[in-house]
Order: structure tokens, then C-alpha cells, then sequence
């Protein structure tokens, strides 16, 4: 499969769920990180690594496609 063919392929239900809950995650650990209010190292250590697994689940849920169905021959070899 191409990239261009993977691009403008279908997503999945399932990993459409799964890649707007990456960009939540991702969204909130961005406000954490940019909170104007002092924050614990441990909450902007977490805030950092919530940030990255939600980008990262974006990502692999977008690439994700429907497998395409191989066409039958029309005489299925007769």
C-alpha cells in the first residue's frame, strides 16, 4: 500500500475513538506543561509524558486503515 493510498484510506471506528482521545491527552498535557501557576516536578514529569503518549496514539490511530478486501477473479478459477 502506498503512503497515498494509506492516507486517503478509511479509518476504523475503534481507532477513530482511540486517536480523539490521544489529542485529549495530548491537550491536557500541553495545559499542564504551559500551567502559569508553579507546578510539583512530578505533575510536570507526568504532564510531559501525557503529552507524548497522546501524540503518539494520534498518530499510530490515524495510519491505521481498513485492510482492503482482494477482488475475486468473476469465473473464481473454473
Amino acid at each position: 500500500m502506498t503512503i497515498r493510498k494509506r492516507i486517503t484510506a478509511p479509518t476504523p471506528k475503534f481507532f477513530k475513538v482511540l486517536r480523539n482521545i490521544g489529542l485529549v491527552l495530548a491537550a491536557v498535557g500541553g495545559t499542564i506543561l504551559t500551567a502559569p501557576v508553579a507546578l510539583p516536578a512530578a505533575v510536570v514529569t507526568i504532564g510531559g509524558y501525557v503529552t507524548v503518549a497522546g501524540g503518539l496514539l494520534s498518530a499510530v490511530s490515524q495510519l491505521t486503515v481498513e485492510e482492503e478486501q482482494p477482488q475475486q477473479k468473476e469465473n473464481d478459477g473454473k
